[in-house]
């Protein structure tokens, strides 16, 4: 994929499909990507309701769960995805950044019936990830993101990266903490943003312990602690892997170089920006 006159290309040089949404402002020279579930029924509704005049709201690409991609507004053009927001002092992301919102259901509810999403759609387990939000650590029922819709994602974000140098890419819980939770602990959000980061450094990104921290030999407090626990506050580490709300970490030493490896809460590390890799 390319972008050639702000709209994305496919591998066949054609435009994606284009449908234009009036929810739109000035002009845009974004620094950030943002990603976002829709919280919807389908691609077909969020792409009627964020094309819909008077709606308030819309996004950049909507990608569905087949890995279709809409493009709802220019990338030189601001779009109404993130509201009210906030990064690395910036304040009003939407006049900063592209938004990319993926067709997911989102936050599911555990009921009689089984996982139940806020329109009344029963999923069923395989297509659940149980996990806890980084911001609450309270573990329920997620949207899987199928693998076709993660790598449109990922084709379409590297393209997207390239071709305006973008800095970072963040989720919509990043930048507006207080009140939104997508996309969620299902959207594999560490490995994307390591694969477009690669593209400039190659680098994984960077957490840093927010308390005193125990490392265990595996995912949850019945696990031995590693002899290395527990980490100091602000030690930093990196994320391979995780497993509901327990994350696989390297401990970094004072050189950069892994030190020692195990499992931590992730209600107890946060994502540094790339300004604090230093």
């Amino acid at each position: 994929m390319r972008v050639r006159n702000h709209r994305l290309l496919d591998d066949s040089d054609s435009p994606v499909a284009y449908l234009e949404s009036p929810n739109r402002g000035g002009a845009l020279s974004p620094r950030f990507l943002v990603m976002h579930f829709t919280a919807g029924a389908s691609a077909a509704s969020s792409i009627a309701h964020l094309t819909k005049k008077g709606a308030g709201a819309s996004a950049h690409l909507v990608i569905g769960r087949d890995g279709a991609i809409t493009q709802l507004v220019p990338f030189n053009r601001v779009a109404w995805h993130a509201g009210t927001s906030r990064w690395q002092g910036i304040s009003g992301l939407n006049r900063h950044s592209i938004g990319i919102e993926l067709d997911n259901a989102g936050e599911l509810s555990d009921t009689p019936a089984g996982w139940t999403s806020w329109f009344g759609r029963i999923y069923p387990d395989d297509d659940v990830v149980v996990a806890a939000h980084r911001h609450d650590g309270v573990e329920t029922g997620w949207h899987r993101y199928p693998e076709a819709q993660i790598m449109a994602a990922l084709a379409a974000s590297e393209a997207i990266f390239g071709h305006y140098g973008l800095e970072d890419v963040l989720g919509h819980d990043d930048i507006a903490p207080e009140r939104k939770r997508d996309p969620g602990p299902a959207f594999p959000l560490d490995r994307f943003a390591g694969r477009l980061r690669g593209r400039e450094d190659d680098a994984f990104p960077l957490y840093e312990t927010i308390s005193s921290l125990n490392v265990r030999e595996g995912p949850g407090t019945g696990f031995t602690k590693i002899p290395e626990s527990p980490l100091p506050p602000g030690t930093r580490l990196t994320v391979e892997s995780r497993d509901a709300a327990w994350c696989f970490v390297d401990v970094l030493g004072v050189d950069g170089v892994p030190a020692a490896t195990g499992w931590v809460h992730g209600n107890y590390i946060r994502r540094l920006p790339p300004t604090d890799r230093a």
